[in-house]
């Protein structure tokens, strides 16, 4: 009988795809992964993932799969915690962190498995933070795991967001693998954004001999050469298609391939699934335009009430559609269209009468639901032709998913209001300033942009909403999208706003702090008209935050009046709004405080603003960008450890901080500064370089230009180290430049002495000395003991070669700042200089600068100085010559050759033979020498 042949009841066989399966299980199993499976819809993309999980199962790994549906109701990471709900006899017995017991509430059933829900934050952003890493723990605890997310086209804001942080800091065992339209992706558009780079696999349109295996394995001998031509030609590879004309086939009992190309039906996918709609029985086709109509997997009780028909009539008229295969079983107890496509060609069936009928009927019956799912009902008003309805339903769907923390869903809403252009002006306007105020809680701000500037140019609406919605759209183009033109949005949010006086105070204050293009020169007058607008204002956090503002700028100019004033910022007794002020203007000074070399000033602030928030918090977390306060704070902190030369767990702590809060970028640009420092003193100078560029990478993506003269003259260092001045002169020219435009000379970025070596070391002396100038009149009599010191070591590199005296004298009063400052390895390094090798050797020994205290060894060595009484310079035997040693030390931590051939001034075939004979006396490879040497 054909019904029993393969393909029909136990689904078709797999064919065409071998190649792709391949691809898929290699990259699932060398976890951490992420997989990207591409394709048109119907291209077959579901089935690959299906094989591939199926053999995956059977050789002992975990499988979990969540669905995205294009009508989602508010529920945080729906398709992941959809996904993870399956995980419960994985989890009995495991030992999970605390971290996990926030899924508890998610995940009801699995409660009893779970750690003890801690307290969820007030703040939307900390609670979707302690979400995230609810999700990490518990599927890090699941061994071998493929997490499985289906249709990411439909994805929400919250969910993308989820996933990115989530393939950005991989469990070990884990292999991420989602499936996703192309065709529903914008142009070139990546499917989680441009910063991830997944595998990716698309799948093409199956061949002619596919499509002919693929019947054969069907119909036996019924699959002709000119019956597989047939489905080929109809289907043009999509096997979505060539599958229903096979259903389609049977049903009709056509043995003719003329039958099936001239049938009188549309061609493709609609005709098959017309074919088979037609041939339903009254009750199959009534739960089928339920379903069609539902437009989301739906309980039989739901279908049966929505068809209006008896129950025992709805489970007939459901085992019907399920033996026609237009439905199938999802889940438990839950019923919905084998494929998306076969849904839409079934809704356009039913009659437009009959289907407005059934989607008020959808509306009657959801409103009894408890709670409402309140989308569903926004998407049934909508398509029964009830527009002003629809608005109302979609606002209370938008403020129900912002009171549940799933900003993704509000701001699905949101959009879809603001997409609508006969919307009324009022609520036009509500819905423009909601979708402002949630965007930073989400990663799709360039559509939410898009949106807003669409919004902002309708003329009717009034100023002061023109001027709110611009000043969220200013703020998120510069904080999330790191855009300067984001300050041109603030500065016409400025003059919209003079109804609205205290948020026209919050443009002016960013407008003030803006140091880019020469505005710096503005920045006095921005605050001064900061001042006016809240000088009546009773909002006392508004005008606390223009007293900040102000504090920070005079600090910015190296003025030493700021100390005492900032002393006076209320810690304690004070409104809960002025101390979260206090505790940005105390963060705020501590990174300009460590600018201008106030290092214990800047230690101290950063604990105090971390005492303060921690008092504060409920208060603070009432706005989203505070979610990463405590991780910046946690960054600057780890910035001064390596300033203060407490360098021996940055990596862990930096490592482990970028675990914490992967949504930060910053974590990422100075650990690889903090990365690209420790390998430049160990001598591993091309992978310096690598940190330092991913460094360069990472901050040209913020409008901060002090990151990019800091990464400017990291890289401009490690040029040097490598011997190539010209290169590294290339590289601080243009910063060079940006500085002067700035004219932040007090605020040092490591730039002036670097660029002076290389610009010396290049023949530009002219240059050198302009820039020493330059930075002479930007620092004098102002209170900045960091860039004194760097212009003294500047001023000891102008002499170094005609003057030796005067050199020596600015590499010793550079030397005495930084000791004062606090700074051992900047001292240690301006020791060198001035000649006191002994005490830099011994810094650099204590800090495990390796490089830096192998070049002061060697000066040793040459002047007679660092040889040790009975030492031998023959025989060594099996035991390491002090060159050997040396050698060891810098293969331990990573060099290559050619760093080891620069860091000790040998040959390269010198270094390749020192480095065979330490790996024979040591017995080991190269990779294990760290190990070896303990």
């Amino acid at each position: 009988m054909v019904g029993q042949r393969a393909g029909f009841g136990r689904g078709f066989t797999f064919v065409g795809r071998r190649h792709e399966l391949g691809l898929l299980l290699d990259a699932i199993r060398h976890p951490p992964a992420v997989v990207v499976v591409e394709g048109d819809a119907g291209m077959g993309k579901s089935r690959l993932v299906h094989e591939a999980t199926a053999s995956l199962k059977s050789n002992g790994w975990r499988v979990v799969t969540g669905f995205c549906h294009p009508l989602r109701e508010p529920l945080p990471y729906g398709p992941v915690v959809d996904a993870l709900g399956k995980a419960g006899p994985w989890l009995a017995g495991t030992d999970l962190p605390p971290t996990a017991g926030a899924l508890a509430l998610l995940l009801p059933d699995l409660a009893g498995l779970l750690p003890p829900a801690p307290p969820v934050p007030d703040d939307p952003g900390a609670a979707r933070h302690q979400l995230i890493r609810a999700v990490r723990s518990v599927l890090a605890s699941l061994g071998r795991v493929a997490l499985v997310v289906e249709d990411l086209h439909w994805v929400d804001d919250a969910t993308r967001e989820l996933l990115l942080l989530l393939a950005r800091d991989l469990p070990e065992q884990l292999s991420l693998v989602l499936t996703s339209r192309t065709e529903d992706l914008p142009d070139g558009a990546p499917v989680l954004g441009a910063a991830l780079r997944p595998t990716v696999i698309r799948l093409a349109p199956l061949s002619e001999c596919d499509v002919a295996k693929l019947a054969g394995e069907a119909l036996g001998a019924g699959a002709t050469p000119e019956l597989c031509a047939v489905l080929h030609r109809r289907s043009e590879g999509l096997p979505l298609v060539a599958e229903e004309d096979l259903l389609t086939f049977r049903d009709q009992a056509r043995r003719d391939a003329r039958e099936l190309e001239h049938a009188d039906v549309p061609e493709g996918l609609r005709a098959a699934v017309t074919e088979r709609l037609i041939g339903l029985s009254p009750a199959g086709a009534a739960v089928v335009d339920a379903a069609a109509v539902l437009a989301v997997p739906a309980s039989e009780a739901l279908l049966t009430e929505i068809a209006g028909l008896e129950p025992e009539q709805g489970a007939q008229g459901l085992i019907d559609a399920m033996g026609a295969a237009v439905l199938r079983e999802t889940g438990v107890g839950r019923y919905a269209f084998r494929h998306v496509l076969a849904q839409q060609v079934a809704h356009r069936h039913i009659p437009g009468p009959r289907r407005a009928r059934l989607h008020q009927r959808a509306i009657d019956v959801l409103q009894t639901h408890s709670p409402a799912p309140l989308v569903q009902i926004a998407h049934h008003t909508l398509a029964a032709g009830d527009h002003e309805g629809w608005l109302v339903c979609a606002e209370q769907a938008a403020d129900q998913a912002v009171a549940l923390g799933d900003t993704g869903t509000a701001a699905t809403m949101l959009r879809q209001i603001l997409h609508q252009q006969q919307v009324p002006t009022e609520p036009r306007s509500r819905a423009a300033l909601a979708l402002a105020r949630i965007a930073n809680s989400g990663v799709d701000y360039a559509e939410t942009a898009r949106v807003l500037k669409a919004v902002l140019a309708d003329l009717r609406l009034p100023d002061a909403v023109r001027g709110e919605i611009r000043l969220g759209l200013g703020l998120i183009t510069l904080n999330l999208a790191g855009d300067p033109g984001g300050f041109h949005e603030l500065e016409r949010a400025v003059g919209e706003l003079a109804a609205l006086p205290d948020k026209a105070a919050r443009a002016m204050i960013a407008l003030a702090l803006r140091d880019q293009d020469g505005a710096a020169a503005q920045a006095w007058e921005w605050l001064d008209q900061a001042e006016q607008a809240v000088r009546d204002s009773t909002n006392d956090g508004v005008r606390a935050a223009v007293q900040g503002t102000r504090l920070l700028l005079m600090a910015r100019e190296g003025d030493p009046a700021v100390w005492p004033l900032a002393d006076l910022l209320p810690r304690r007794d004070a409104g809960r709004a002025v101390l979260g002020q206090t505790c940005y203007a105390l963060y705020n000074l501590s990174e300009t405080a460590a600018q201008l070399g106030h290092d214990r000033r800047a230690r101290t602030y950063l604990l105090e603003t971390q005492e303060t928030y921690l008092l504060e918090t409920q208060e603070m977390a009432g706005r989203a960008d505070h979610r990463t306060f405590k991780c910046l704070t946690s960054i600057r902190l780890l910035r001064l450890d390596w300033l203060a030369g407490r360098w021996a767990d940055l990596e862990a702590q930096y490592a482990a901080l970028a675990r914490a809060y992967p949504d930060v970028r910053l974590v990422d640009v100075d650990r690889a500064m903090c990365l690209g420092h420790l390998a430049l003193a160990q001598g591993r100078f091309s992978r310096a370089l690598e940190h330092f560029t991913a460094a360069a990478e990472l901050g040209g993506k913020t409008c901060e230009a002090a990151m990019s003269m800091t990464t400017a003259a990291a890289l401009t260092a490690a040029m040097l180290c490598q011997g190539d001045p010209r290169a590294a002169w290339a590289i601080a020219a243009p910063a060079v430049a940006t500085l002067r435009g700035l004219g932040t000379w007090v605020r040092t970025t490591g730039l002036v002495p670097v660029a002076v070596e290389a610009a010396l070391t290049c023949g530009h002396r002219l240059e050198a000395e302009r820039l020493v100038a330059d930075a002479d009149r930007g620092v004098r009599d102002r209170d900045a003991p960091a860039a004194a010191a760097e212009l003294d070591l500047a001023r000891g590199l102008l002499l170094r070669d005609a003057a030796t005296v005067g050199a020596a004298d600015h590499f010793a009063a550079a030397h005495q700042r930084w000791l004062d400052i606090g700074r051992p390895y900047h001292a240690a390094k301006a020791a060198e200089l001035s000649g006191n090798v002994a005490e830099a050797l011994r810094v650099y020994e204590e800090l495990g600068a390796t490089a830096d205290a192998a070049r002061c060894q060697r000066h040793l060595r040459s002047l007679g100085i660092g040889e040790r009484p009975g030492h031998r310079r023959n025989g060594y035997g099996t035991e390491l010559s002090p060159r050997e040693l040396e050698v060891a030390e810098l293969l331990a931590r990573g060099a290559t050759n050619s760093d080891i051939a620069q860091t000790l001034f040998l040959s390269p075939r010198t270094v390749e033979k020192h480095v065979a004979r330490v790996l024979t006396k040591l017995g080991t490879t190269r990779k294990d020498v760290h190990t070896a040497l303990r």
